[in-house]
């Protein structure tokens, strides 16, 4: 592998070694401003569907299994994660950003898999 994924709090700050930063979430990070938030590039296409998102969000904890199954289903029928594909292969670092709270049950998690799996 010639590349680096990397996953992020949309929360964190911006840090010199980011790379290339992706926000992946079909909804504005709640709290940021345009100005505060800086990413390369906002990938709603990526975005988990908004009724997958809804489903998950009413019981993150005992649904992440089946997100998982369901979400990587979506990405696989759409184009989004071919074209994200395409452009990490040309960058070195690529960081994904979310803003889910929960660091190991989030939409990031899901594509960084699809990508490298």
């Amino acid at each position: 592998m010639d590349y680096v994924i990397a996953l992020k709090r949309a929360y964190e700050p911006e840090a010199a070694d980011d790379g290339f930063r992706v926000y992946i979430d079909r909804l504005w990070p709640r709290g940021l401003s345009h100005e505060s938030f800086h990413y390369d590039m906002w990938d709603k296409d990526i975005a988990p569907s908004a009724e997958l998102r809804e489903w998950f969000h009413a019981d993150p904890a005992g649904r992440w299994d089946e997100f998982e199954k369901r979400y990587e289903a979506e990405l696989h029928a759409g184009r989004a994660l071919d074209a994200l594909k395409a452009l990490i292969g040309l960058k070195r670092k690529v960081t994904l950003l979310y803003s889910s709270h929960d660091m190991q049950h989030n939409n990031a998690v899901v594509v960084r898999e699809a990508l490298v799996g």
